[in-house]
């Protein structure tokens, strides 16, 4: 059975007449690290709240389907008895921050304190978790002294202390430059190499490519292309709705109208790109 389950999902948020996600089925095992795409409004952050148990615990509104992690279902459950299993970070960092603690270790500290680990468990949980998203010079600095990316650096270690067994993010890298974005992908895969189940939206194609081990298309609230990184953001489809596609991607089809580009398959990432042409 999948780690995640998704049948046949529907939601629709107060007030409006249109649903935001519209027959979604969507099976992730465990230990996966799953990424989501698609244009602005294809319900990509709605369904990061369904999957956090948000929708429709917080946001109320007209909801149908199943939605399981780790065989509980979010209907039958309460949003405290739902939280334990998923972390969300979101794609603004300032609405994570507490803004009850004056320093970034205590801010990453005041999840685990909320449900009572002990003090001498905190300690190096925290340290732990600093070091593998790489802010531990920033352990005494005020959460909102920093950039937006450290920010986002410190949501993510905040999440990544509770130790959830879903992890979930939203555009967790939009304010980061290409070597932060890098080091968050390597931390995420890390993490779901060791057993982290992990579902991203993101607009970053290369880095999708390199680290995801699948990739769901979104558009108008269903699931419109599904499969390997290679298969999906390389796929007409994209292009054709609206979505963003990686440079080499569109150079290589491009050059493919020409006669220039002989490989079977189209590149993503830059090494791709560099091997395909020149060979």
């Amino acid at each position: 059975m999948a780690f995640v389950n998704l049948q046949n999902v529907a939601y629709k948020y107060p007030l409006t007449k249109t649903p935001i996600l519209q027959n979604i089925n969507l099976q992730v095992n465990e230990g996966e690290f799953v990424a989501i795409v698609g244009p602005n409004g294809a319900g990509k952050s709605t369904l990061c709240y369904a999957l956090a148990g948000f929708v429709p615990h917080f946001f109320k509104g007209e909801i149908s389907g199943s939605i399981e992690v780790a065989g509980i279902d979010s209907s039958k459950s309460t949003l405290d008895e739902w939280v334990p299993n998923v972390g969300l970070a979101f794609q603004n960092p300032f609405n994570q921050i507490s803004g009850a603690k004056y320093t970034v270790f205590e801010e990453i500290a005041f999840g685990l304190e909320n449900n009572g680990v002990p003090r001498e468990e905190i300690r190096p949980r925290v340290e732990e978790a600093m070091k593998l998203t790489d802010i531990s010079n920033l352990a005494d600095r005020s959460p909102y002294s920093l950039s937006g990316g450290q920010q986002q650096r410190v949501a993510l270690t905040s999440i990544l202390v509770m130790r959830p067994k879903l992890l979930v993010l939203d555009e967790p890298t939009s304010q980061m430059d290409p070597i932060g974005t890098r080091e968050v992908f390597g931390v995420v895969r890390r993490m779901a190499e060791d057993g982290m189940t992990v579902v991203m939206v993101e607009h970053k194609m290369e880095w999708i490519a390199e680290f995801a081990d699948r990739v769901i298309a979104l558009k108008d609230g269903q699931i419109l292309l599904e499969g390997s990184p290679s298969e999906v953001l390389t796929s007409d489809l994209l292009a054709e709705n609206g979505f963003g596609i990686s440079r080499y991607t569109s150079t290589a089809r491009e050059a493919k109208k020409r006669g220039l580009w002989n490989k079977s398959t189209l590149p993503v990432t830059l090494d791709e790109a560099v091997v395909g042409f020149g060979n």
